[in-house]
């Protein structure tokens, strides 16, 4: 059955999650102890706020407020990757549980951005929820990357030098 949002809640709806998946990227940075990985973490949380600076100038509704000013909030308590990132911090793993939240909740997210704009009829708000996907893969295998380096797996990079061995 096709879900009907209007382009402004859609685009609402894609400003607040770049925010959210920002404060995580945000937090995750901040208790990351490999500096690469910090740098990772810093790194996707300048692109979310970028995403949320193309998607926010659209956004026709005076509840959020400027921009520097939304972005500036603290984070929502009710975040789930928050939640699952404070406790990874009382259990003393960082950076690598942080980058397994992080895979994760990508990937679910972009399956259900998907799915949402699979349902969508207005071609401008599919469009919304399909560049978010895209977004969300992308960065889906960037934390992929890192995470395999992290953990002492082959990296991509690497192919090279194990193949010709």
């Amino acid at each position: 059955m096709p879900q009907e949002f209007n382009l402004q809640e859609a685009l609402k709806l894609a400003i607040q999650t770049e925010k959210n998946v920002g404060d995580f990227y945000k937090k995750a940075a901040e208790i990351a102890r490999n500096e690469r990985a910090r740098k990772v973490f810093e790194l996707l949380a300048q692109e979310e706020r970028e995403h949320a600076s193309h998607f926010f100038p659209l956004y026709k509704g005076d509840d959020l407020g400027s921009f520097e000013e939304f972005m500036t909030r603290p984070p929502k308590n009710d975040s789930a990757m928050l939640k699952e990132l404070s406790q990874a911090i009382n259990e003393d793993i960082h950076e690598r549980k942080a980058m397994e939240i992080a895979l994760r909740e990508e990937e679910d997210l972009e399956k259900n951005l998907r799915l949402t704009a699979s349902r969508i009829i207005d071609p401008s708000v599919r469009a919304v929820f399909e560049r978010m996907a895209q977004e969300t893969r992308n960065h889906y295998e960037i934390i992929e990357s890192e995470y395999a380096h992290l953990m002492a797996m082959v990296h991509e990079t690497d192919v090279d030098i194990y193949v010709r061995e």
